[in-house]
């Protein structure tokens, strides 16, 4: 019953506009003179005849160094010695700073171009705004992005909660939880893993973690060998779903991505390839391999539809907020690969591809940019891109500009219909907004009712 009573939700979901239409990609306009290294990407819609009018981004915070400290799981199950991070346990990296810099510099060229700032723009009260989780890599991450954007003005940002405090805008806290909402996530959850559950997620992912295990040459370790960690080929991953906090995980996936984490941020970080594989000679498509830990264990946490509208739902309303907010050009929220693949997962993006990364769908430093086009009527419409650097442009720390731009990949959403110059009118996409928001009561309220009738029918 109760599932049913969500189908009926999602379903509501898809009758604001008839029809979806891909993007299309093709490299030659993509590169636009060859700049960004790529080979192909997707193509910016025609907006020649409408004017920029406004820019939300939501963004996950740049490098950092790994989240474990010394003594964890990264030091237990390698006997290698990790790249010497510029940071402290989980904050951002020398190398993230600049990176950030650098992708503001490009925003700022951009915009510039585009007519919605001016040179060496000084903004007024409330044009501009910036907000980030409370986190050091977080809070860091926008105040590089603004040094870049804004050169000659210090811009401040918001802080809701405590320094190091998480803020649950942010994060994708399980708003809500009973035991007819959970049966119905694990369900899902198992249906997206193949029908298998996270037994069919861990048999996807066999051969990604037996070549972390290799690379990290982890079966030359006491603590594999001793059995603290488990069997990472054959042990099942347990699902912990709980009110009040984000969905977690323990088990073999878990171990494998703190140590896929660790692996790919050091590629970002040592020039050598070879050392940051621990002298293992791993391809592009090898490190393709080792990032795909890192989105399976996003998508199965943060990603089912279900779980998502509920999880995502405070960062949704916050991005509405800003998107409808008077007199604000441009507004920055930084926030994390979970608040990304949520807050995505949640408005029923489709899928996508992302050239030049290791990580599928939420590359370190990757951002979602809301643009706002004015046509000469006065109409409004949107056009969604994830944007983010390839991973030379991480590894070589490239200046971008707009004839070396940023990787740029447009996104879709189901049931929203694109117009000829493929963008979304205004009241497409806040409909969107208000769908998914308003899901969140109505999908309580269902499971709560149904969980007081379930007893009885039993």
């Amino acid at each position: 019953m109760a599932k049913k009573l969500m189908a009926m939700l999602l379903c509501l979901t898809l009758l604001c506009a008839l029809g979806a239409q891909s993007f299309a990609a093709t490299c030659s306009d993509c590169c636009r003179g060859g700049g960004c290294g790529c080979g192909c990407a997707a193509a910016p819609e025609d907006t020649t005849n409408y004017t920029l009018a406004q820019v939300v981004v939501l963004s996950r915070h740049s490098i950092r160094s790994p989240l474990s400290e010394k003594g964890s799981v990264l030091d237990d199950l390698t006997p290698h010695e990790w790249f010497k991070w510029t940071s402290n346990p989980s904050e951002l990296s020398l190398r993230g700073a600049m990176l950030e810099t650098t992708m503001g510099q490009y925003f700022r060229l951009w915009l510039e171009s585009e007519g919605l700032f001016p040179e060496n723009y000084l903004p007024k009260d409330g044009a501009v705004r910036f907000y980030a989780n409370s986190l050091q890599r977080t809070q860091a991450t926008a105040h590089y992005f603004s040094t870049g954007l804004l050169p000659v003005c210090v811009v401040p940002v918001e802080r809701h909660m405590d320094y190091n405090t998480v803020d649950g805008v942010f994060v994708p806290v399980l708003t809500f939880m009973n035991d007819a909402y959970e049966a119905d996530l694990r369900e899902e959850i198992a249906e997206r893993g193949g029908g298998e559950g996270l037994s069919g997620y861990s048999a996807s992912l066999r051969d990604a973690i037996r070549l972390v295990m290799d690379v990290a040459d982890v079966e030359e370790t006491e603590a594999y060998r001793s059995g603290a960690y488990g069997n990472l080929l054959e042990d099942e991953t347990v699902l912990n779903l709980v009110e009040g906090k984000e969905a977690t995980m323990t088990g073999p996936i878990k171990t494998a991505t703190s140590l896929a984490d660790a692996l790919v941020l050091q590629y970002y970080e040592e020039a050598d390839e070879q050392k940051a594989a621990f002298g293992h000679e791993l391809s592009r498509e090898d490190w393709k391999t080792i990032g795909s830990i890192l989105a399976t264990y996003e998508d199965i946490l943060f990603a089912s539809p279900t779980l998502a509208v509920n999880a995502a739902n405070p960062m949704l309303r916050e991005l509405f907020a800003e998107l409808n907010a008077q007199g604000r050009q441009f507004s920055f929220l930084c926030g994390h690969d979970s608040t990304i693949t949520s807050v995505l997962a949640a408005l029923g993006v489709e899928d996508y591809e992302l050239p030049n990364a290791i990580e599928p769908t939420t590359p370190i430093g990757s951002k979602v940019v809301f643009q706002r086009w004015v046509n000469d009527d006065g109409e409004s419409f949107f056009k969604v891109d994830l944007v983010y650097q390839s991973v030379d442009q991480l590894r070589s720390i490239q200046p971008l500009s707009l004839e070396v731009p940023p990787m740029i990949v447009p996104l879709s959403f189901e049931g929203v219909a694109v117009n000829a110059d493929g963008l979304i009118a205004e009241k497409d996409l806040m409909n969107l907004f208000l769908d998914k928001i308003s899901m969140m009561p109505e999908m309580e309220e269902a499971y709560t009712a149904a969980e007081q009738v379930l007893p009885a029918a039993a």
